[in-house]
C-alpha cells in the first residue's frame, strides 16, 4: 500500500524523538519513500545520520536548505509530500501551525503543503490537558489536518496520564488509511474470520488451524477504504485491526451463524473468510471426559451452513467465499461457487509453503461464476486482502449499473 508514496515525517523536540527512528523503519519496511525534516531541538535527542541512514535520504535540518542545489527546500519537499507526518508533535509546533507561525523548515514546509498532515503528540499530561492547547489542536481538526490520540501512562517525566507517543502501529495504521483510496465508502462489508471451537466438554473441542489472518487483512483494508466494517470472528491471537471496527467474538459455528445473520442488515457485501467447523459433537459432556478407556469414539452431527443460508438470502448483495483445498482445487472451488450461489470464490492450496494457515503469506485463485479464473502471485496477505477489495469495488460497480439500467 506504501509501496513509492512520497513522505515526510517531521521530528520534533522531544524525549519520544527516538521513536521516530522506529517509524522510520516501519515505513521503509513498507517500501515508502521518506524524507526527514527535524527541528532544532529534535537534533538534540537523535542525530540527523540516524535518520539518513534509515531512509537512505538526506535529512533536513537547515531552515534555508536548497534540494538539489537550486529547489527551495520546504517548497520542493511541500510539492513532494503525499502525506506529513509530525512525530513527535510537540506543543510548540502544534501552536505554530494553529496560528500561521513559519519560523523554521518544518512549519514553513506544512505552510507550503496541500498534503494531508498527521499530527502524532507527545508531552507531559499537563500540557496536553493545557487550554491552550487543546484549543490549537481544535482550530487544527476544523482546517482539516488530522491528530492521532496519545496514549495513557507513565511519562517520562515521572507523571501518570495522557500524553505518551501513540502506537507506532496505530499511528502506521493511519498512515495506510490516509493515503487509501475511499473507494468503499457508504458500503457496509460484514468480514468473517478465523476457525470456530466446537466443545466435547468443559475443557476440549474440535478446531481447526485457522489464524484469522486472512479475515482480520480484509477488514482492515476495508476499513482503510472507507467501509463501515463488521468483523465476526472466531477465536484468535490477533489483535483487533482497528479500534473503529465493529468487533463480535464468537467461539462455535452456531453462534458464528447466529451473528452474521444477526448483523446482515444494510450490508452490501459479505465476505466469508472463517473456517467454520462443518462438523460438531452430537452430545456435550458437562463434565471432563476422563481417561479410562483405550480408546473413544464421538459421534457427530453437521453445522449449519452458514454460506449457503447466506447464498439463498443475498438478494442484492455481494457475497464472497473462500475455499481452503488440499487437492482438486479448481473443481472443488467451482463446484462451492456455484451451490453457495456466489459473486467470486477465493481458493488456495493450503499445503503450498506458504500458502496454508497461520502463514503471512498467501497464493490464490479466483474464479467467477462465469468461469473464469484468475491466478494470483504469492504476495501477502494484506496484499491479498487488496485485490479482493478490488474485485469487490468492481462487482458493486457492475451492481449498481444493473440496477440503473433496470
Amino acid at each position: 500500500m506504501l509501496k513509492g508514496k512520497e513522505i515526510v515525517l517531521g521530528v520534533c523536540g522531544g524525549i519520544a524523538a527516538y521513536k521516530a527512528a522506529e517509524f522510520v523503519r516501519l515505513l521503509v519496511k513498507q517500501e515508502a519513500r521518506v524524507h526527514v525534516v527535524m527541528t532544532q531541538n529534535a537534533q538534540k535527542f537523535v542525530t540527523p545520520l540516524t535518520f539518513q541512514t534509515l531512509s537512505g535520504n538526506p535529512v533536513v535540518t537547515d531552515p534555508f536548505a536548497l534540494l538539489e542545489e537550486t529547489q527551495i527546500g520546504h517548497v520542493a519537499l511541500a510539492d513532494l509530500a503525499q502525506l506529513i507526518v509530525i512525530l513527535p508533535a510537540t506543543a510548540n509546533i502544534i501552536g505554530k501551525i494553529a496560528h500561521g507561525i513559519a519560523d523554521d523548515f518544518l512549519s514553513t514546509m506544512v505552510m507550503a503543503s496541500k498534503a494531508p498532515v498527521l499530527f502524532a503528540p507527545s508531552m507531559n499530561v499537563n500540557m496536553w490537558e493545557s487550554k491552550a492547547l487543546q484549543e490549537n489542536i481544535r482550530i487544527l481538526v476544523e482546517r482539516g489536518y488530522h491528530f492521532m490520540e496519545p496514549g495513557e501512562g507513565e511519562l517520562a517525566c515521572h507523571w501518570y496520564g495522557k500524553g505518551r507517543l501513540a502506537e507506532l502501529g496505530d499511528v502506521l495504521e493511519k498512515v495506510e488509511a490516509l493515503l487509501s483510496p475511499k473507494d468503499l465508502k457508504g458500503e457496509k462489508i460484514l468480514v468473517t474470520a478465523g476457525p470456530t471451537q466446537e466443545p466435547i466438554d468443559p475443557v476440549r473441542f474440535i478446531t481447526n488451524y485457522s489464524s484469522g489472518k486472512m479475515g482480520y487483512a480484509l477488514a482492515r483494508v476495508a476499513k482503510r477504504r472507507g467501509a463501515e466494517v463488521v468483523l465476526v470472528s472466531g477465536p484468535t491471537t490477533l489483535p483487533l485491526p482497528r479500534s473503529d471496527i465493529h468487533l463480535i467474538s464468537v467461539k462455535t459455528a452456531e453462534e458464528m451463524r447466529r451473528a452474521v445473520f444477526g448483523n446482515l442488515k444494510n450490508c452490501s457485501v459479505v465476505i466469508k473468510a472463517a473456517a467454520v467447523s462443518d462438523y460438531r459433537p452430537k452430545e456435550v459432556s458437562s463434565s471432563k471426559v476422563k481417561k479410562t478407556a483405550s480408546s473413544v469414539s464421538l459421534e457427530l452431527e453437521r453445522t449449519k451452513d452458514i454460506l449457503g443460508e447466506l447464498g439463498q438470502k443475498k438478494g442484492g448483495r455481494i457475497l464472497v467465499g473462500f475455499a481452503a483445498e488440499t487437492g482438486e482445487l479448481v473443481s472443488n472451488a467451482r463446484k462451492k461457487l456455484k451451490e453457495k450461489n456466489l459473486d467470486l470464490i477465493v481458493a488456495n492450496d493450503v499445503t503450498k509453503p506458504g500458502a496454508g494457515f497461520a502463514t503471512e503469506t498467501n497464493q490464490v485463485k479466483f474464479l467467477y461464476p462465469s468461469g473464469e479464473i484468475k491466478d494470483l502471485p504469492m504476495m501477502s496477505k494484506e496484499e491479498v486482502a487488496q485485490v479482493i477489495l478490488d474485485e469487490v469495488v468492481r462487482l458493486l460497480q457492475r451492481s449498481k449499473k444493473v440496477k440503473m439500467a433496470t
